[in-house]
């Protein structure tokens, strides 16, 4: 039996061979938020004073209500993407985040690595999201951020055969990882900053859970949002990304 790393290896060397990409090729491709080789994905716009807040892995009962509290100080409304299996033990939560007149976007049901999944795991990974998601919002869903931004042509596609757009981003730090509030809101602070000067808006990743287990200890993240819009809310325009479409 092949090790994790090394049977990680041989798929991404047997997928770059299907795709004619070399290996580092498939790992930027499938990969690298802003590469498009293998799809068109929403990122931002030219409007260099607009930032979408976005968050993944959620319903979290330890924060995501303590972040609907902050966004609803500063009537700001944002982006969550969602895990499927989080979402059918939160329920409540996922209603009351709709409720708050937020985006709820599909992040699949196991939030697997897309890149390397079956195809028929892929479709039954979106489509069971997608049925619980819409049940909550009275309508289908329309957005999807792969996990770990990870993706191939056949997730592209069939996204958009189910009516999904997917959407990567171009602001986003290790948050999942950082214990610091402060770090966190910096490095984000210089890629929105770089982003503005370069002309572009900022669609940044920010995350309410962990998608291995519910009550993860997303403090710091929390935190690090309300930093942004403390320090953003006056000279530029936040919304969801709906708006970019």
């Amino acid at each position: 039996m092949l090790s994790p790393l090394a049977a990680s290896i041989y798929g991404a060397i047997g997928l770059a061979g299907a795709t004619g990409l070399g290996v580092g090729g498939f790992a930027y491709a499938s990969h690298w938020p802003t590469s498009q080789i293998f799809g068109r994905t929403l990122i931002a716009p030219r409007h260099p004073d607009q930032i979408a807040l976005t968050f993944d892995d959620g319903p979290n009962p330890a924060w995501t209500p303590r972040l609907l509290d902050i966004l609803a100080e500063h009537q700001v409304h944002a982006t969550f993407f969602m895990v499927g299996k989080f979402v059918k033990t939160e329920l409540e939560l996922a209603r009351r985040v709709a409720e708050g007149g937020h985006l709820i976007g599909n992040h699949t049901w196991n939030h697997p690595d897309l890149s390397r999944t079956r195809s028929a795991d892929i479709l039954d990974e979106l489509t069971r999201t997608n049925d619980i998601l819409g049940g909550i919002i009275g309508k289908p869903v329309r957005y999807f951020r792969p996990p770990f931004g990870a993706r191939r042509p056949y997730v592209l596609k069939l996204a958009r055969q189910l009516g999904l757009i997917p959407v990567t981003w171009n602001a986003m730090t290790t948050d999942w990882s950082e214990p610091s509030a402060d770090t966190i809101a910096q490095n984000l602070i210089k890629k929105i900053d770089s982003n503005q000067r370069r002309g572009w808006a900022s669609n940044i990743v920010l995350h309410d859970g962990n998608h291995r287990a519910l009550n993860a200890d997303r403090g710091p993240s929390v935190s690090a949002a309300s930093q942004l819009l403390d320090r953003y809310t006056r000279t530029h325009k936040f919304l969801t990304l709906d708006a970019w479409i």
